[in-house]
């Protein structure tokens, strides 16, 4: 039996696909699927690369290539060669191209229009705000949280990103050098983990897990882009990291931070973590906390 909360989704969609016109073959008046006008608008006047493409849209190569293949036939795409990367390959609309995406903006502004203009203007206020809230949870719920080398790009990017924010936020000056570390090696299997947050390929967040025989764990290098903040993802987060302390063996965990990250203490203390004497000699930190990892 399909519950309530279950039943309003699958009710929700229904009456999005069909409003916005998504079970039409011939999305919006053209002579093309929802997915292929999709496509299209996503490659739009700069062009881009197929793996991007692919990761944006969430489509596995099978079926983005028979969205290309159609577009291509049609004439309204061509896939070059990338001149900076030979392995890898870029789709771009060709003249006529441009013009069916031209056409398809006109039509998407008169659909949005078509949505708004029965609505008195709270309505169109409550309906826009709606969406924006709806954008967001369905951001946050298609984040997925992956294990990967630090020494990764996207997780120097991260670590890149975390340095700057603390050294930003406060009169102490952050080293991720000295002090308690999470060098590669620190948390590399079976030293530790390195996780990394991402949303439509792009990485968003990140945290990594050392782990000590006989010892607590650490949680180490927790941040969250900006655009990201306030949908749970730092809880999300932290919760992964502590499940990787404790499948690691880990029954207690802890952590340090700087009382100017007021949003993280925040997380820690709702999340049960509770402040305890310095445990290290961290000179950017000064609050410590530990949290008993047990079911």
């Amino acid at each position: 039996m399909v519950d309530e909360t279950t039943e309003r989704v699958r009710h929700f969609s229904r009456v999005v696909t069909e409003r916005i016109g998504a079970l039409n073959d011939r999305y919006m008046g053209r002579d093309r699927t929802l997915g292929e006008a999709r496509v299209l608008w996503e490659i739009g006047p700069d062009g881009i690369a197929l793996a991007l493409l692919r990761t944006r849209l969430d489509l596995d190569s099978g079926c983005l290539s028979r969205l290309l293949r159609s577009l291509q036939a049609d004439g309204l795409v061509e896939v070059i060669e990338d001149p900076f990367d030979r392995r890898a390959r870029i789709a771009q609309l060709t003249p006529r191209g441009e013009r069916e995406h031209a056409a398809l903006d006109a039509r998407s502004d008169e659909l949005a229009r078509s949505l708004l203009g029965p609505l008195s203007a709270s309505q169109r206020e409550r309906l826009v705000g709606a969406m924006g809230e709806v954008e967001r949870l369905l951001g946050a719920a298609a984040v997925q949280i992956t294990a990967i080398d630090p020494e990764h790009n996207d997780a120097r990017f991260c670590l890149d990103q975390y340095t700057q924010e603390l050294n930003r936020r406060s009169d102490r000056t952050f080293d991720p050098t000295v002090g308690a570390t999470a060098r590669p090696e620190e948390v590399r299997p079976p030293a530790g983990r390195f996780v990394v947050a991402y949303l439509n390929g792009e990485p968003i967040g990140c945290g990594a897990v050392k782990h000590h025989r006989d010892a607590p764990a650490e949680i180490k290098r927790m941040w969250i882009a900006p655009k990201a903040r306030g949908l749970g993802l730092g809880r999300r987060l932290l919760h992964t990291l502590e499940s990787c302390a404790r499948d690691a063996g880990a029954r207690d965990a802890r952590i340090e931070t700087n009382s100017d990250l007021t949003e993280a203490m925040t997380l820690y203390t709702s999340a049960g973590w509770n402040e305890v004497d310095a445990f290290n000699a961290e000179p950017f930190a000064d609050r410590w906390l530990q949290k008993s990892l047990a079911h």
